[in-house]
């Protein structure tokens, strides 16, 4: 038996006040035992769209570019499956200015954070295969291979966690286009005040805390 962790995030990691970046930055990750359901939930949605956006999109759902019919439907379909959600979200003003010149070490830390409590919560099963699967953020070869021995050191050593990470992108793995929902969803009530789509999959979302606030 293997269980799926699918992590992404919303909003970015600029701080220059001269250019238009996000107030916040999230990552989510969404669990399960099994992610067929999950990627079904993707491949419904995609399929249902009209031919010609079906033609445009390559395959890929964006949370930001699809209508509000397509992420209500996906949305509502995620909090009808067997799984949970997790987030951290950074009201950036507040990040410490020496990790604001280390983006990179800052994901990696928010995401070590995230890993650390569902292991800490004991929510996925420790005995068996578990298998991460990160969204595709960097191309530079080195990052990748930072991220994934940073978080496979950390949670070895507290938890002794035997974790696979996997650097896929949305259209390689079709359950990370589900969790990009979840993800933006999470934004649009920070960034925006908008709960709309929060309320959707709030049933399915185990804990949500802030981070530098």
């Amino acid at each position: 038996m293997t269980q799926y962790i699918f992590l992404d995030e919303s909003g970015d990691l600029g701080f220059n006040p001269r250019k238009k970046n996000s107030k916040y930055f999230i990552v989510t990750v969404l669990f399960t035992a099994n992610k067929a359901p999950i990627e079904k939930i993707a491949k419904k949605v995609h399929k249902n769209l009209r031919k010609k956006v079906k033609k445009l999109s390559g395959g890929v759902l964006h949370s930001v570019k699809e209508k509000p019919s397509t992420r209500v439907k996906l949305l509502t379909l995620l909090s009808q499956s067997n799984c949970f959600i997790m987030a951290i979200y950074l009201k950036k003003a507040k990040v410490y200015t020496h990790l604001q010149d280390e983006k990179h070490l800052l994901y990696n830390y928010v995401a070590n954070i995230l890993l650390d409590r569902i292991a800490t919560r004991k929510l996925l099963n420790t005995n068996t295969n578990i298998i991460l699967v990160a969204a595709k953020r960097e191309t530079n070869k080195f990052l990748n291979a930072n991220f994934k021995n940073y978080l496979e050191a950390q949670l070895n050593n507290r938890h002794k966690l035997i974790l696979k990470i996997e650097i896929k992108t949305p259209n390689e793995e079709k359950a990370l286009q589900v969790v990009d929902f979840a993800s933006w969803a999470i934004f649009r009530k920070y960034e925006h005040d908008d709960k709309y789509y929060y309320d959707l999959i709030k049933k399915s979302i185990v804990e949500e805390r802030g981070l530098f606030s």
